[in-house]
């Protein structure tokens, strides 16, 4: 019979060499991730993104969400090499077990800060090992960061409200469109929601429910032929004086005042200030908080921007004719109690394609789940849906 305190130690030993190579593979999948992160345009570590991946491709099955998380951190070339890697690890595990690490995958997809298009992933390889995964995971994924998840969670109210007026369950159908509005960002959807709810005799303020602002004051045109104006400070930049006048591209501009009646709060500038190509617009709002809160300001339009709030930089993009959609940028912003200044900047560039032509903006403010901040100025509404904003918080 061998001593104890040889079984003692081949156990220490055993231990010892494990612990060896789990950190030796944790360095590996480490360094390998850190090259495909590093891979960029023309080319730039693409050799060496290759060499990564298939080393990343043959991990086990428990790093897969490991593989998952760097899409946080990946440009979109990289997010390229990490979809492939992470397939691969799990088809292979598909095919061996038919199984997958369905609790872990499923934490990655309720961790809301990660990228949505990796917890997408997660969630179709979730499906495939438990196709009733949609019924729990779905339902509270009504505000989530994701518009895919979110979409399918306002497909669902919508067509459990739909049943319900079919069964003439009139006060069920009602409280559960309400409840996919709160959701809904994309116009489709919010069309499908208001013709049951106004059939139901509820009459709905949009541009409230979601917060849109309504009321601004614009100046300009200033240039931006080359592209130039994105880059260059114009007077609104530095000081906001409203009687004030300044050189623009076409003569003396000042700020005037405007409203839109918009149900989606969106401002044509193409109509308010005329067509103009290479330009450069200023939009000014007033918002009175009755506190100082952290806020979303939601963005959507298809021209080059930035924004400020009470003369702090808060983002820009110098993007064009990407297209526009309803919370298409979201940027956190501090408000403090009372007056605060909203100011934006939208750059129309010298394109002659029709598609090329849109210049304009709607924006909102609201919380992190994408429920309404009303401006505590904002006058009562005359008739409205009894729908859950946080005005006056």
């Amino acid at each position: 019979m061998k001593p104890v305190w040889s079984r003692v130690t081949l156990a220490l030993l055993l231990a010892v060499t494990t612990l060896t190579i789990s950190t030796a593979l944790a360095a590996d999948i480490d360094a390998n991730l850190k090259t495909i992160l590093g891979v960029g345009s023309e080319g730039k570590g693409n050799p060496e993104a290759s060499a990564a991946w298939k080393e990343l491709a043959q991990s086990p099955i428990g790093d897969l969400p490991r593989v998952l998380a760097a899409f946080d951190d990946a440009n979109p070339l990289a997010a390229n090499w990490l979809r492939s890697a992470a397939e691969a690890i799990a088809a292979r595990e598909l095919k061996a077990t038919g199984k997958l690490p369905q609790a872990e995958l499923e934490k990655f997809i309720a961790a809301t800060e990660h990228n949505p298009r990796a917890r997408r992933m997660a969630y179709e390889w979730v499906l495939q090992v438990d196709p009733t995964a949609a019924d729990r995971l779905i339902p509270g994924m009504l505000n989530d960061p994701s518009v895919e998840f979110r979409r399918d969670a306002v497909v669902r109210l919508i067509d459990a409200g739909t049943k319900q007026l079919a069964d003439n369950q009139n006060d069920l159908a009602k409280a559960t469109f309400e409840k996919a509005l709160n959701g809904a960002r994309d116009e489709d959807q919010i069309d499908a929601i208001v013709k049951p709810l106004e059939k139901l005799g509820v009459k709905v303020d949009l541009a409230r429910h979601f917060g849109f602002i309504l009321d601004w004051y614009l100046i300009g045109p200033f240039d931006n032929t080359g592209k130039k104006g994105f880059a260059l400070t114009y007077p609104p930049e530095t000081e906001i004086k409203l009687d004030a006048k300044y050189p623009g591209q076409k003569g003396e501009v000042g700020w005037s005042k405007h409203v839109t009646d918009g149900k989606y709060g969106m401002f044509d500038l193409n109509k308010i200030t005329a067509p103009h190509k290479g330009a450069v617009t200023y939009a000014l709002a007033e918002f009175v908080s009755d506190k100082e809160q952290t806020v979303d300001v939601r963005l959507g339009t298809p021209n080059a921007y930035k924004v400020w709030v009470n003369g702090d930089f808060i983002f820009g993009r110098e993007e064009y004719h990407r297209g526009s959609s309803i919370d298409q940028y979201r940027l956190r912003a501090k408000l403090k109690q009372g007056k605060n200044q909203i100011l934006l900047k939208v750059c129309q560039n010298e394109q002659t394609e029709d598609w090329a032509q849109g210049w304009q903006y709607q924006l909102r403010v609201c919380d992190a789940t994408g429920t309404a901040i009303l401006s505590t100025t904002r006058p009562a509404p005359v008739q409205t849906a009894a729908l859950s904003t946080a005005e006056g918080k």
